[in-house]
């Protein structure tokens, strides 16, 4: 009689410095735009799950902030989510890319390199490269994270990826499910609207203004044919909040314009959204900020 093939589950974490493409990867890996992307560092604060569930296996990947030294409270919960990914995974990929120093974030690292468990070494953006220089990269990498297994990827291509499904498949453990079969996050509908609203800030405004938003959503009404959206952008300080509206509130029907259309694409529905913006001084070094905004570890 032919054995039944037990079921199979298991956190796979995803870690590595800023801007090496892990939110791209999560996606591909996802299938579904879970992690907000821009090419500015620090779009990601949170840890982000997103689950892929087959009849067989569940797969449960978490997308990270990149590790940065930090220099004030906020980023110092984003190391924390960070740090928090090397202790609880089944599997870590560790991302890099061909552009950054390999020396950069030491301590992390030497976390990473102390770790008893499949440790798959992602070296992407292997397009901006040559099979040389890409040679020399997996070598010196070697010696650097001796027990991993090393794959070259273009996440933004889709090129290596299946082949890193496949593996992750292999290493996955007999477990039950950690969440229902029809889950796709560990996050509510409002995070999801507030990540959109920050990464349209991204893209707009310049300097510091985007690292001291923060978005919250103080209305969310679904009737049969529209979501209502009430949102306010927090920032630090008048200065900034007269930026984020701009000359005749240009700025922030801009920026109202292109969340709207990119929630409505998230949630397949029209969305009628309002944005105000509010200052709340300092808020990146409050500790109850920090908490009321979800980034507090427990």
């Amino acid at each position: 009689m032919e054995q039944k093939l037990k079921h199979r589950s298991g956190f796979v974490n995803i870690v590595g410095n800023p801007n090496v493409g892990k939110s791209t990867l999560m996606n591909r890996l996802v299938g579904e735009k879970i992690s907000i992307i821009t090419s500015k560092s620090q779009t990601t604060r949170h840890r982000i799950m997103g689950i892929v569930n087959t009849p067989e296996y569940q797969i449960v990947y978490s997308d990270t902030p990149g590790v940065l030294q930090p220099n004030y409270k906020l980023q110092e919960q984003m190391l924390g989510f960070s740090l928090s990914a090397l202790q609880d995974a089944d599997v870590l990929l560790y991302v890099t890319d061909v552009v950054e120093k390999i020396d950069k974030n030491d301590k992390f690292l030497t976390k990473v390199q102390q770790l008893d468990l499949p440790v798959l070494l992602l070296i992407n953006k292997i397009d901006q490269t040559n099979q040389s220089d890409l040679e020399k990269f997996v070598d010196i990498w070697k010696q650097m994270l001796p027990k991993s297994e090393i794959y070259p990827i273009s996440a933004l291509n889709d090129f290596g990826v299946e082949m890193i499904q496949k593996r992750i498949l292999d290493l996955l453990p007999e477990s039950p499910p950690y969440f229902e079969k029809d889950a796709l996050t560990d996050k509510p509908a409002r995070f999801f609207v507030t990540e959109i609203i920050r990464e349209k800030s991204l893209l707009i405004y310049q300097k510091e203004i985007p690292y001291s938003i923060e978005v919250v959503v103080e209305e969310f009404k679904e009737e049969s044919d529209i979501i209502r959206i009430r949102a306010i952008i927090l920032v630090e300080r008048d200065t900034q909040k007269g930026i984020v509206i701009g000359h005749k509130g240009e700025s922030l029907k801009k920026l109202g314009t292109m969340a709207r259309k990119d929630i409505e694409l998230f949630f397949d529905k029209k969305v009628f959204l309002q944005l105000y913006v509010k200052v709340e001084k300092d808020w990146r070094d409050r500790d109850n900020m920090l908490k009321r905004f979800g980034y507090k570890l427990d």
